[in-house]
């Protein structure tokens, strides 16, 4: 196997420290102004929804969404919709702040760019949340950041920010580890099948893991998602004479997939966290990814999954040729992923982690 790009030294992600303050009476605001969907924008509701049921007060302010208003809703919170226009739009920010002062937060996290541009500063602590490398001039009038990954807390401070005022507090997956698994019916029946996910992008390199598909033969790989790039990945199936061993049908239901599929894969070529890894770990199901930034945080090399050279096809088909064809390694490494998960990725962790840095940004007093 072609050597792995030397992986920066951190901390296992089961060595990481639990808190689990009390989180008090304290109160915080959610504001989202992102996509439809989206990794950050679907891990806000997960967040606001398992927050209220832990017993904090919680706001959600979103923008104009129908569908993400019936989740909020569906989990017990009760959202604010606002426009979260373009530079014309000059109503969001006095209604974004007057919803706040009405609701006195503690502290009040903007989620990315557009909400950190609209967001106001008032009593409470503000708090920009990160999951990409994002010009940072968006958050001037935040007090703290938070990043996800380990990569963008360092990204951060390299930028000026101090130490003490970045912070690093991770997502969590929705365990999936007992949904029922259902085989695709594009599969045929005792044939290994190779899973990934996600938007249909060139950060993806889903084209990257074609190729290497090609170089292993007997086994299909379904791509679920959609995007600018199908037209392209449907050629180059083609192209690589393995149009009937790639399925690509669109946006479906993915716990089930996971569960189902022999080895769960993430070839992007840029990745800030790769909540799809999560994914992978808390589905038991073995992982392999390329080693773009997230990725190479969350997976420890032979131990929990594998890891290949971003853009490399030859090298991803041999680590995927390689827990295909071992099924002893690839039940160590989904076990090592499912404890990875419940360690630090799983909902009570996260929570914990949540909780304490609420309670640290939070005003004398809250």
């Amino acid at each position: 196997m072609p050597e792995i790009p030397e992986i920066p030294e951190i901390l296992d992600p089961g060595e990481l420290p639990i808190p689990t303050p009390p989180i008090g009476p304290l109160r915080v605001a959610h504001v989202m102004a992102g996509a439809p969907a989206g990794g950050a924008e679907l891990f806000f509701e997960r967040l606001c929804i398992a927050q209220a049921a832990n017993g904090l007060d919680v706001l959600s302010v979103i923008r104009r969404d129908p569908d993400r208003l019936a989740r909020l809703t569906a989990g017990g919170l009760t959202p604010r919709e606002l426009r979260f226009g373009g530079q014309a739009d000059l109503l969001t920010r006095p209604r974004l702040n007057a919803a706040l002062r009405k609701f006195e937060p503690s502290v009040v996290v903007a989620w990315m760019n557009r909400a950190a541009r609209f967001a106001s500063t008032g009593p409470w602590t503000l708090a920009g949340r990160l999951g990409g490398f994002y010009d940072l001039s968006y958050y001037r009038r935040c007090t703290h950041l938070i990043g996800n990954t380990h990569g963008l807390v360092s990204w951060m401070t390299r930028q000026g920010w101090p130490a003490e005022q970045v912070h690093y507090v991770p997502n969590f997956a929705t365990d999936i580890g007992q949904v029922a698994p259902k085989r695709p019916r594009e599969i045929p029946d005792g044939v290994p099948f190779v899973l990934a996910l996600g938007r249909l992008h060139t950060n993806k390199a889903f084209d990257v893991l074609i190729r290497a598909i090609a170089r292993v033969p007997g086994v299909h790989l379904m791509i679920a998602g959609e995007g600018p790039e199908r037209e392209n990945l449907e050629a180059l199936a083609r192209t690589e004479r393995v149009r009937d061993r790639v399925h690509m049908p669109g946006w479906t239901d993915p716990a089930s997939l996971i569960r189902a599929c022999d080895l769960f894969v993430c070839p992007s070529r840029h990745e800030p966290l790769g909540n799809v890894v999560i994914e992978g770990f808390s589905a038991v199901r073995p992982v392999v990814a390329a080693a773009s930034q997230g990725p190479r945080e969350l997976i420890l090399h032979g131990r929990n999954g594998l890891l290949a050279p971003v853009d490399d096809d030859r090298a991803l088909a041999a680590v995927m040729q390689m827990v295909l064809a071992d099924h002893a390694l690839a039940h160590r490494l989904a076990v090592a992923g499912r404890a990875t998960y419940e360690r630090s990725f799983g909902p009570k962790p996260v929570l914990a982690a949540w909780a304490e840095f609420l309670q640290r940004v939070a005003p004398r007093g809250a």
